[in-house]
């Protein structure tokens, strides 16, 4: 019998579109709901890595062919909020304001303040993909800020207030703030706290794919720099802050239905803008893990 070889998928006729600004790339044309071939995908990459941001358009996809395909760029990471997983898929977290008899179905609240994600493990977050499956008519935005051009436009002084500093990055930083009417911060288990402890890395980090210096930190998991004192410490984050959300560092996404966005979390921040309570958002996240920040 002749021998057997593994077939490559047909190559698939999809276009990268610049969106306006610095940041962020639509894709057209390609269904993630069909195996890329290898040349397509390193296609998907290289838009990724050069816009920090893709927007899939129009797909239509399920849970596993999401999981699929977020694996495609490495290992995932499960939420350490069991409760607002995915049933039978717990590589998928439920970002969601939807409350169902007196339960809510996701992590409502998720993004309220400037993160990356999964920055407090000693391996954070390589990127995120955010698959729409209910949006709200109005609001419900999401908001990402480019810390590649926050670092390279940072004034002299904060560069050399920071440049070769660590930071704590802390998942409970502001765990407290964040309790409202309806519980969606349930106090966790001491499994659950062993699971976020407190890890430190450079407030200046290299990306390790495009060479490119970024700031990492952030309002939501950063504590504090290690060495300062606290209100130094303090002071010197808010700067570097204010700094890194000013508008022409701002990327604001206006969802569409069945849109898929992959951010990379080694160059970007982000904050959800929120949606009135009363209207619907359901979304599924799966998160790819990076290495460790250098």
């Amino acid at each position: 019998m002749p021998a057997t070889s593994l077939a490559q998928p047909a190559s698939q006729s999809f276009d990268v579109r610049p969106l306006q600004g610095l940041v962020g790339a639509e894709i057209v044309g390609l269904d993630l709901s069909q195996p890329l071939n290898d040349a397509d995908f390193a296609r998907v990459h290289r838009a990724h890595l050069d816009h920090h941001l893709v927007v899939f358009r129009d797909q239509h996809i399920t849970p596993q062919q999401q999981i699929d395909f977020s694996r495609r760029f490495g290992v995932l990471q499960i939420h350490v909020l069991k409760q607002f997983l995915l049933a039978g898929h717990p590589e998928i977290l439920i970002v969601s304001n939807i409350v169902e008899n007196g339960q809510p179905v996701g992590l409502g609240d998720a993004g309220k303040y400037w993160h990356s994600d999964l920055s407090y493990k000693e391996l954070p977050s390589l990127g995120s993909m955010l698959y729409a499956q209910e949006l709200p008519s109005e609001g419900g935005d999401t908001l990402f800020a480019d810390m590649h051009r926050a670092w390279d436009t940072l004034p002299a002084h904060l560069r050399a207030a920071v440049e070769g500093k660590q930071s704590v990055h802390s998942y409970t930083a502001r765990y407290s703030d964040t309790q409202a009417a309806v519980n969606w911060r349930p106090n966790l288990t001491a499994e659950q706290l062993a699971q976020v402890v407190t890890v430190t890395h450079p407030v200046v980090r290299t990306h390790p794919e495009n060479g490119r210096k970024a700031l990492f930190v952030s309002e939501g998991f950063t504590t504090h720099i290690v060495g300062l004192p606290e209100d130094e410490s303090r002071d010197l984050l808010a700067q570097i802050h204010a700094h890194s959300v000013l508008p022409e560092n701002v990327h604001r996404h206006q969802w569409q239905a069945h849109d898929m966005v992959f951010w990379d979390n080694r160059s970007l921040i982000h904050l959800a803008a929120g949606c009135p309570d009363h209207l619907r958002r359901k979304l599924h996240r799966t998160t790819i893990q990076g290495d460790a920040p250098f």
